[in-house]
């Protein structure tokens, strides 16, 4: 009887962990598709803060699943008309003032984008947390009024990653994403992405501002705003190859 007693026990916890992993991967990739769509169209602000100036530009930019975007600024006048293009796991760059691409290599990777708080690398790998992280819930809270499912990513083997662990907060009943923690492999909290401000884009909740906010530097902090997003929308093909970027406006 105890023998029985205690393979149930067993049975039991196994089974719990599967569903509560099925039930965490699941949210994470809900949270994903809603944030990307099929396809999307972004209109945003990007407001570069530091402790002894600040810097704003404003960019349009349109994204194919997780492996493809292309953004393009709008202002400042200086930079006006840099391109950004993610094609899988390629980085290019298109310069206008001296009207040359450039396709990076990995030893800038880790290099600031466009002077903001994340790097190229965090651009390419927006989707890992779906891929390359085992996913738990570990709790609830509440953010921003919103409750939300609190979930632990830890780092799948061998897979080619930054960070030693992940906490993201996506509300129940929307899937938004509403505060990510990110830390390095001795569990301290390096970055942290703040979501507020939901408004309806398309149809869908989702929040208008993020702010990332680097934790070991005072005073710094990159704001992205959105004032247009559209889902689900036709994008031409040659918007995601390097042959276009000159074109894109």
């Amino acid at each position: 009887m105890n023998r029985l007693k205690i393979f149930i026990g067993i049975l039991a916890l196994m089974v719990t962990n599967t569903v509560v992993g099925q039930s965490a991967s699941e949210i994470i990739r809900k949270a994903d598709k809603k944030f990307r769509g099929n396809t999307s169209y972004a209109e945003m602000t990007i407001d570069i803060i530091r402790p002894k100036w600040s810097k704003q530009m404003k960019m349009k930019a349109w994204s194919k699943g997780s492996k493809y975007s292309v953004s393009v600024v709008l202002a400042p006048v200086k930079e006006k008309g840099t391109v950004f293009l993610m094609r899988d796991k390629e980085v290019w760059n298109y310069v206008p003032n001296i009207d040359r691409k450039i396709k990076f290599p990995p030893s800038m990777m880790m290099q600031n984008w466009m002077g903001t708080d994340l790097t190229n690398d965090d651009m390419v790998k927006m989707s890992s947390i779906v891929e390359d992280y085992n996913q738990k819930i570990i709790g609830e809270e509440k953010k921003e009024g919103y409750i939300c499912w609190k979930i632990e990513l830890t780092p799948k083997k061998n897979a080619a990653v930054v960070w030693g662990k992940i906490i993201i907060w996506i509300d129940k009943k929307d899937y938004m994403q509403m505060q990510v923690d990110y830390y390095d492999e001795d569990g301290f909290l390096v970055n942290q992405m703040i979501a507020s401000e939901v408004k309806v884009f398309s149809g869908k909740k989702l929040p208008s501002k993020l702010r990332i906010i680097p934790k070991d530097k005072q005073g710094q902090e990159t704001v992205i705003t959105y004032t247009v997003w559209k889902f689900d929308i036709k994008i031409p093909e040659q918007y995601f190859t390097s042959n276009y970027m000159n074109r894109i406006r």
